[in-house]
């Protein structure tokens, strides 16, 4: 649990997950405690080594050396980057948290900007990266999602993934599930929050190679269908599949009694009539669907009462907490 006079004694917190990126470290911890020395405000760095198999963990101990601000979380395993982002921002202290990547593809030299304008009064302000030197096959894909989650959510944010400044008391109050780092400015949307953004510059990966592919675009459409769902109907499966329910049961109730009056009045057969196929399957299809709500309904709620358990062991915690 964190503690809230504690959080006031730091103005940012940088978080950052890595994976393996022995080659990134070294520049990344100097860049960045260069950017937020000159920033003048009381800070630290916090690092998530996600499962690194390679040099990172004993860089980021001989790091703690040189750096008293740096604390570094080693993970018992590779649980992914939002698992690790959400460890790191769990152990935050700070009245603002900043969000980046570990590979210098954001400017630590650009945290001041976004720190600045968080400070009009917003709860989250993102890093529309301009000049991506990324290419197509990652450019159009993040393109066509940042689309779909600001049609769904009614986010006007650009660009949902990336550098990110974010409220601390908010940050530290979400809780991420496998996916939710790509949607952070929905996420913060959906709870009240107000969004800023701001342009920023796009720089080439320092070192080592992207640990993403193509098929990350599928995962993508899903959290962002999974969060359209909840969006519309306030996170209550029954809320859905109760209305699609009771939308069959309807047309049934047109169907049905059009075919009983013709049986009884007009002495035409129902038994072999494709609407009378029709309405049985609607009736069954109807019970599918409510009987769907409710478990998901039971589930959900079973969820939301064992969601306690965190997704991430910290194995070492390397640095000084004070």
């Amino acid at each position: 649990m964190t503690n809230a006079s504690a959080t006031t004694t730091i103005e940012i917190s940088v978080v950052a997950p890595m994976h393996n990126e022995e080659g990134c470290v070294e520049e990344f911890l100097r860049r960045t405690d260069a950017a937020l020395r000159d920033m003048g405000v009381t800070h630290e760095m916090i690092i998530v080594s996600d499962g690194s198999t390679d040099r990172t963990n004993e860089l980021l101990r001989a790091g703690v050396e040189r750096y008293p601000s740096l604390r570094a979380l080693i993970l018992a395993r590779n649980v992914g980057q939002c698992s690790a982002l959400y460890a790191g921002i769990q152990a935050t202290r700070g009245r603002v948290v900043v969000i980046t990547d570990g590979d210098l593809q954001h400017k630590p030299e650009d945290m001041v900007l976004l720190h600045r304008k968080l400070q009009e009064g917003f709860t989250l302000v993102s890093g529309n990266r301009g000049g991506r030197k990324e290419g197509p096959s990652k450019r159009i894909p993040s393109r066509i999602a940042n689309w779909l989650l600001r049609t769904v959510t009614g986010c006007d944010v650009r660009d949902m993934g990336g550098f990110k400044a974010i409220d601390g008391d908010m940050a530290r109050s979400l809780r991420l599930r496998p996916g939710h780092h790509r949607l952070l400015p929905a996420l913060v949307h959906m709870r009240g929050g107000s969004t800023g953004q701001i342009w920023i510059e796009h720089q080439a990966r320092f070192a080592g190679k992207s640990h993403y592919g193509i098929g990350r675009t599928f995962d993508v459409i899903f959290d962002i269908l999974m969060l359209g769902f909840q969006s519309s109907f306030k996170a209550r499966p029954l809320y859905l599949f109760g209305r699609i329910g009771v939308l069959l049961l309807l047309v049934d109730c047109v169907i049905m009694p059009w075919l009983l009056w013709e049986k009884f009045v007009d002495g035409v057969a129902m038994g072999t009539r494709p609407p009378f196929l029709v309405a049985i399957m609607f009736f069954l299809a109807a019970l599918f669907f409510l009987a769907m709500g409710f478990v998901l309904e039971l589930l959900t709620d079973a969820n939301n009462s064992i969601s306690g358990t965190k997704p991430y062991v910290v194995r070492e915690e390397i640095g000084r907490r004070a």
